[in-house]
């Protein structure tokens, strides 16, 4: 099935979702799910596999175990592109796009550091990230309260320092073209933006 577009049905089922998020409603409207969130996620990942390499439909569940939190269903539905380090997220307010590492290791955060603290790596990320911003990109990610032991605490780039995790997120709302074909091209835009950033930490960070 061809990418047409994530259509207004899909939001509306998570913004009720969200007033009920129950079994019951669930039973009741997982032909919702299916029809106008789960097809047209599984068909924009299909079409977007040859660029950004193949994705990882999250399941709709939410494992309750350990929260205090037991609502059992994810008020959103996301998908993961590992190959890219890019991630695309529709709920009620919409299409939420991101990219970057979530998660390091001990090993990778220290990589991170050196490669901040580089005086060649460490301007080439600070000039990265100030043209994400420039760019109405939002670069965030884990960080501590302090700068990371070993390093001066007035280190230039002080503030990338503190990071344990790094990402750039955008969130693109419901526009127009967001229930059209169109979608998978105003998609990509906005992750070939983020590319930046992943390629610096795939250069000095990368995957254990």
């Amino acid at each position: 099935m061809a990418f047409t577009g994530i259509p207004v049905a899909a939001l509306d089922f998570y913004e009720d979702l969200e007033d009920d998020n129950s079994k019951t409603f669930w039973q009741a409207h997982k032909h919702v799910y299916d029809e106008s969130v789960r097809a047209p996620m599984e068909a924009l990942l299909l079409e977007l596999e040859k660029p950004f390499g193949p994705a990882k439909l999250f399941r709709p569940y939410r494992d309750v175990r350990f929260s205090k939190d037991k609502t059992p269903y994810k008020t959103h539905q996301g998908a993961w592109f590992g190959e890219s380090s890019v991630y695309v997220q529709v709920g009620a307010s919409g299409l939420w796009l991101a990219a970057g590492y979530w998660r390091m290791s001990s090993g990778q955060i220290d990589r991170l550091r050196r490669g901040v603290h580089d005086d060649v790596a460490g301007p080439q990320l600070h000039r990265t990230v100030e043209t994400l911003r420039r760019k109405r990109l939002n670069v965030g990610g884990e960080q501590l309260t302090r700068v990371p032991s070993g390093y001066a605490k007035d280190h230039p780039r002080a503030d990338l320092l503190r990071h344990k995790t790094l990402t750039v997120t955008r969130d693109l709302g419901a526009p127009d073209w967001l229930a059209t074909p169109a979608a998978k091209r105003e998609i990509t835009k906005v992750w070939r933006a983020m590319a930046p950033l992943v390629s610096w930490l795939d250069i000095h960070v990368g995957h254990d």
